[in-house]
């Protein structure tokens, strides 16, 4: 860092080289310490990524751990015969519902596959599944495109580091 913020004519006048010489030089360490922090960068977003799987999959296992309350929903829902109620139980796991109904921030605790499920339902269908009015549950989804959009953002990025990253190895 230091010999890059160096003037290019001192450094050659005390190394002895010419100015293109110099500037080759500090090019070139430039390089190195943008692809440093570009390594940097992906280390940090590639354990974030890990990071979110963890917190995900522990948040899924506590969705999955009781059993009876998906039942108690299921009665819930079951009550209403409309046609509109089945659709929404019939897209929408029980473990989904579940997940929609009693989760403060229920888009953090899908999976993405499960968000787009989320996302094709029927607002209508969806808030009579859930006993919400039409209007939590259009915010409801309207949030978990939010979170189906930031998701793929950050797979896109981590992509991007990629393909920048292993551009930058081949270089001398």
């Amino acid at each position: 860092k230091v010999l890059i913020d160096v003037p290019c004519s001192d450094l050659a006048e005390e190394l002895a080289q010419s100015e293109t010489k110099i500037q080759v030089l500090q090019d070139t360490l430039q390089q190195v310490l943008d692809r440093r922090e570009e390594e940097r960068q992906s280390r940090q977003l590639l354990q974030l990524y890990l990071e979110a799987l963890k917190t995900e999959e522990s948040i899924l296992s506590k969705v999955a751990e009781p059993e009876a309350a998906p039942r108690k929903e299921m009665d819930v829902v079951d009550t209403g015969t409309s046609s509109t109620e089945t659709s929404a139980t019939t897209a929408l796991s029980d473990q989904v519902l579940a997940a929609l109904k009693e989760k403060p921030v229920p888009e953090l605790c899908l999976d993405s596959q499960d968000l787009e499920l989320v996302l094709k339902e029927d607002a209508a269908a969806l808030a009579s599944a859930l006993g919400w009015d039409k209007q939590k549950a259009g915010a409801l989804q309207e949030a978990c495109d939010q979170e189906l959009s930031k998701r793929l953002k950050q797979v896109q990025t981590l992509h991007s580091l990629r393909s920048t990253s292993k551009g930058k190895k081949t270089l001398p």
